[in-house]
């Protein structure tokens, strides 16, 4: 269902719950971004080393490839979450607690990837966090729920 979240403004006797809904869903959203602008700007360091076999190997590529794609997808699942897209909020949901999960074996299996993507998996894992955490919580689930 598609039924947008009111504003904080809207008489709905639950101005205070709509507002704070609004401001976790933001939170989720500029958390997400973070996650696809850190991605991103891997991408173009693993171009512009792509000439070092000691940094950039063949699973540093496939693996930020798809974690590009991944973020920019979560993008459009978040901000359309705030728009009051269900179906975009069950997709954040599953997403950000599978790619969590993804770089959390990432960061935990030793030599498989170098130490510094390890170390920005490691960072896109706490941004990710953040957004389960969110989207989980019982005030996003809730407004979710009646739909």
């Amino acid at each position: 269902m598609n039924t947008p979240i009111p504003h904080a403004a809207e008489p709905a006797g639950g101005d205070l719950r709509h507002l704070l809904l609004r401001r976790a869903l933001h939170r989720a959203t500029l958390l997400v971004g973070g996650y696809a602008l850190l991605s991103a700007l891997t991408l173009v360091a693993i171009i512009l080393q792509r000439h070092r076999p000691d940094l950039v190997t063949d699973a540093v590529w496939v693996r930020a490839s798809i974690v590009v794609v991944t973020s920019l997808l979560m993008v459009s699942f978040a901000v359309r979450t705030g728009r009051g897209h269900s179906r975009s909020y069950l997709r954040l949901r599953l997403a950000s607690g599978i790619m969590l999960v993804a770089i959390a074996v990432i960061v935990a299996l030793p030599g498989a990837f170098p130490v510094w993507l390890r170390a920005e998996q490691g960072v896109c894992g706490v941004l990710l966090l953040g957004v389960v955490v969110i989207v989980n919580g019982r005030r996003v689930r809730s407004a979710f729920a009646a739909r």
